[in-house]
């Protein structure tokens, strides 16, 4: 048996086909743009989403026939938050509204002031969050306002063009600002909040629950079989955590992508929104994740790079391998503003301690330092709910740097374990719920962790020299928020 898992990035669609097991038999990508019609505005045609994965499908038909003769079920996993608006025929009002489009701060402002918001979804509501996009959209397209007979998020809109029907997963609808957190169901007292009514949600299912099935003229379109299901799915950070087996209580992960992610998997619900913590459902029953979130983590150092004309792997080898003790200079790692636990989207970035010796080396050094250092904010922030990581998988693009996770390992104080190259990303997470309803075994038989390439362990001869010069970080943000 095989299967399909589908993640549909911000820039491009990765989907992959696996074997029951989930070995790797083929991967097939695609990319597509983003618009930015007006300054902050992020919005991309769904239309795109549906050619790229047509094309996907497409490429392991012909080159995998014996393989998806044989296809049972598709996962599809997504960028958060969006809002698709469909009409009564399910197709799209308007562009989708991306998760980092910020159009909608005031909207969310107002929401999150409104008593019970965040008791009940569990989490601040970001300006990128699903609800305050559908206010702004009555606010400033009210024509358009008046066509939406469902929302849908982004893997909602490639799984209702799949089945034919709208639904959406758990772990997904958490980011929403409309998701009952600890009851797993649309709240009609949120939804009333935004002026949604529940008619306009989709059904909700888990990730790993069987939805429906594909089409049959969308199965003899693309030459798949006629039975394949289609599963709930993820968010894009819970089928993360799936694809490296993050699913039982204090599991979990540091992202060094573009954004930082440090994310802990729970089997209570313990929100801690004050701190902007994201809480969400995970995408297996009766499991929760929590994540803080940074907003730019190899986006510093590629920024670096870019004004310094030295790529980031240039910047990486001007650094030893180990750390011996933190810099004297420091770096507030702010430059589109930050998300845990600060909450502020207008704070800016800044360097401090900057001398006659603070030469590029030692700036990329504290670029990463200062990554660090926030990641550090975002575990003390989850600490708060009881969550305590022993050990943490290291991932995304800046975990090639051996500098940069020692650092981490130091600042945390907490052993990070480097996976092995190959496949252990959202597209297998996703894969991997499709293989979970079919095969019925337990779901840690199939949600195993990656073999490790190597462990870093905090050297505990500077954890203490990490612990002193996070104090004096964690004072940067008064003074940078007082030269606003």
């Amino acid at each position: 048996m095989y299967f399909i898992g589908i993640d549909l990035g911000t820039s491009g669609l990765r989907a992959i086909l696996v074997d029951q097991i989930g070995n790797l038999i083929a991967s097939s990508e695609s990319k597509y743009e983003v618009s930015n019609p007006n300054p902050g505005w992020s919005e991309q045609n769904p239309e795109d989403w549906v050619h790229a994965c047509k094309l996907a499908f497409l490429d392991f038909r012909d080159n995998f026939p014996e393989e998806v003769s044989k296809l049972k079920s598709i996962g599809v996993a997504g960028h958060m938050h969006g809002a698709v608006l469909l009409d009564n025929q399910h197709a799209p009002v308007r562009p989708c509204i991306l998760w980092n489009d910020t159009r909608s701060h005031e909207e969310s402002q107002m929401l999150d002031n409104l008593p019970k918001v965040r008791d009940i979804s569990g989490n601040i509501v970001f300006p990128g969050f699903t609800a305050p996009k559908l206010l702004w959209v009555k606010n400033n397209e009210p024509d358009i306002f008046q066509k939406i007979k469902t929302v849908v998020l982004p893997a909602g809109y490639l799984n209702t063009w799949l089945i034919g029907a709208p639904f959406a997963d758990m772990s997904d609808s958490a980011g929403t600002s409309w998701l009952d957190l600890r009851l797993r169901k649309w709240s009609e007292h949120l939804l009333v909040s935004s002026n949604m009514q529940i008619e306009q949600m989709p059904k909700l299912v888990e990730g790993n629950q069987i939805a429906g099935q594909i089409r049959t003229d969308l199965a003899s379109e693309l030459g798949l079989p006629n039975d394949v299901t289609i599963v709930g799915g993820a968010g894009d950070n819970a089928a993360a955590a799936c694809g490296v087996g993050a699913i039982s209580e204090g599991e979990g992960l540091v992202s060094l992508g573009t954004s930082g992610v440090l994310l802990i998997s729970r089997d209570q619900c313990k929100p801690f929104p004050n701190a902007a913590v994201h809480t969400f459902c995970h995408a297996i029953p009766d499991k929760w994740y929590q994540m803080g979130v940074i907003l730019s983590a190899t986006d510093s150092l590629n920024w670096l790079s870019k004004i310094s004309g030295k790529t980031a792997s240039e910047l990486d080898h001007l650094l030893p391998n180990e750390p011996i003790g933190p810099a004297n200079e420091k770096f507030f790692p702010y430059l589109s503003g930050e998300r845990t636990p600060l909450n502020d989207a207008h704070i800016r970035a800044g360097f401090s301690g900057l001398g006659q010796t603070s030469d590029l080396a030692k700036l990329t050094q504290c670029v990463m330092e200062g990554v660090s250092f926030a990641l550090r904010d975002c575990l003390e922030a989850i600490r708060k709910t009881d969550a305590s990581p022993s050990s943490l998988l290291a991932i995304g693009g800046g975990s090639v740097s051996q500098f940069w996770l020692q650092t981490i390992s130091n600042t945390l104080n907490i052993e990070l374990e480097k996976p092995k190259s190959g496949e252990f990303g959202a597209a297998l997470g996703a894969a991997r719920l499709a293989i979970s309803a079919i095969m019925k075994s337990p779901i840690e038989e199939i949600m195993t962790k990656p073999k490790i390439e190597r462990k870093i362990i905090p050297n505990q001869k500077y954890v203490d020299l990490y612990q002193t010069a996070y104090e004096t970080y964690k004072q940067g943000h008064v003074h940078l928020r007082g030269l606003q």
